[in-house]
């Protein structure tokens, strides 16, 4: 599978006792949504590895899962700083004003008078609204609040436009 169709959710930071169980750090909201997507795309360099998760759960903060064909501890750790992936199309659907994050990094920003200010480099999760930051002549952070800072996202242009103030 091309990797551009792929979405990165996680990474495996360690192994999780003896039976080949191993602990993941999961970029999915809430952490645990992690186990619900089978298989993993493990990926390391050049190397890639399709993996099917057999268990999981949370284990006091962390995760920890259970992988077809990993059984101790030993084979648990060649895992330790794989990143993983799944297929694009085992996200669930959104409706048409709704984006994944993963949609948005790499997207052109310009303001309602189309000066330029730069792309979407990543996402922060602030607890009152999401913000974007965008690289260019310097980095901005912009709420991404929709019809008020959001005017328009056209993902086939690769482009948002946003009502900010340049300068600020």
């Amino acid at each position: 599978m091309d990797q551009q169709q792929r979405i990165g959710i996680g990474k495996i930071t360690g192994v999780f006792g003896v039976k080949g169980w191993v602990k993941v750090f999961s970029d999915t909201a809430p952490k645990e949504n992690i186990l619900a997507y089978s298989p993993w795309y493990l990926e390391k360099g050049n190397e890639n590895k399709l993996v099917k998760v057999i268990n999981g759960r949370l284990q006091g903060k962390a995760i920890v899962a259970q992988l077809e064909d990993i059984d101790d501890r030993d084979q648990a750790e060649l895992l330790a700083g794989w990143d993983i992936s799944i297929a694009r199309e085992q996200l669930p659907s959104i409706s048409a004003d709704e984006y994944y994050w993963s949609d948005l990094i790499g997207l052109k920003v310009s303001t309602i008078d189309n000066q330029e200010l730069g792309v979407v480099d990543y996402l922060l999760e602030t607890g009152a609204n999401d913000v974007l930051v965008i690289k260019g002549d310097r980095e901005r952070l912009i709420p991404f609040l929709q019809d008020q800072t959001i005017l328009k996202i056209d993902l086939e242009a690769g482009e948002i436009k946003v009502d900010w103030d340049p300068d600020f």
